[in-house]
């Protein structure tokens, strides 16, 4: 996951300190910690749900996201990157600045 260097992050212009969430597969806890350390993020900046679910595979960042909206975690203006990959043969990553949009829960 290139999320520095040539990645996402740069070139959207932004540093990583610039990030103020970070959406990501959720394979296993030791990736993640990985990526909050590389990035010099604190834990809280990098959303997981592994200690319930365990790994969501594909669902992962689309799962995050609707969590995120549903606790207002996400508001607007706020600088989030994605990133997720399969089988350590393909990734991909992107950033965008947070709409504001309201999140529908189901049957609401």
């Amino acid at each position: 996951m290139r999320l520095r260097d040539t990645g996402a992050v740069d070139r959207a212009g932004w540093l990583p300190g610039d990030l103020d969430l970070l959406i990501a597969h959720q394979a296993n806890q030791r990736i993640l910690d990985g990526l909050t350390a590389e990035l010099g993020l604190a834990p809280g900046q990098v959303l997981s749900h592994i200690e319930r679910y365990g790994n969501t595979a594909a669902a992962s960042v689309p799962v995050l996201l609707a969590q995120a909206a549903a606790a207002g975690t996400l508001s607007p203006g706020l600088r989030v990157a994605l990133t997720a990959y399969g089988a350590g043969l393909a990734w991909g990553s992107t950033t965008l600045v947070w709409p504001d949009v309201r999140a529908v829960a189901e049957g609401g």
